[in-house]
């Protein structure tokens, strides 16, 4: 219970995995044996984990380069959120485009209705402006981005994909991977239009 709070994920019986998109495994593992020694439960990290906990590393070529390891630390893991919300169906995908060389979408948070403009990819995405409805956060993306605009969430990225893998219980090779992103032209066709379906019972019962 302790490691499914801090989002590790169950993969089979007595087996919990911790995959992110933002590669900080280490850092958040050990957070999490401080916590579960600190409830009293006996915590062993073996050798190789402990050489990737002590190890001090940063993104090459990172955008930011005036944040500090720490403020690297809670840009990613804020993109890691913005990433399970999508995941767990939190944050419903409106649309997605291309921005220059990254993916920009709006999306709306079921649980309270507020519409976001998301920037980045990965352990870049940010929240980049909030709107008060979706048909408003709608209008001004379509607005940005009109020429490359399309329904539904992006198609997931490499990363999205090893995490997803990682998160996969062992010897289900074949497990069909959960809309994070999007996927190959057909099925983004289906995914559309399950999405349109989703989004119209959100705004019936929302308000626009």
């Amino acid at each position: 219970m302790g490691l499914e709070a801090a989002d590790w994920h169950v993969t089979a019986d007595n087996i919990l995995v911790l995959a992110r998109i933002d590669h900080e495994e280490p850092y958040w593992a050990e957070k999490a044996a401080r916590q579960l020694r600190a409830d009293g439960i006996t915590v062993e990290i073996t050798p190789r984990a402990q050489e990737a906990i002590d190890e001090e590393w940063t993104w090459a070529n990172y955008p930011m380069p005036w944040c500090t390891r720490t403020e690297i630390r809670e840009v990613s893991d804020a993109a890691q959120k913005i990433h399970d919300d999508i995941h767990h169906r939190r944050l419903l995908i409106h649309a997605h485009a291309q921005d220059a060389h990254t993916t920009v979408a709006v999306g709306t948070y079921l649980d309270t209705g507020k519409s976001v403009y998301l920037h980045g990819e990965n352990h870049l995405r940010q929240i980049a402006n909030t709107f008060d409805s979706p048909a408003q956060a709608l209008t001004a993306f379509e607005d940005m981005h009109a020429d490359t605009m399309r329904p539904g969430p992006a198609p997931m990225t490499d990363t999205e994909h090893d995490t997803h893998d990682a998160r996969t219980a062992p010897g289900t090779p074949g497990t069909k991977p959960e809309q994070v992103g999007g996927d190959t032209a057909p099925a983004h066709a289906a995914a559309a239009g399950a999405h349109e379906a989703l989004f119209a019972s959100f705004i019936e019962n929302n308000g626009p």
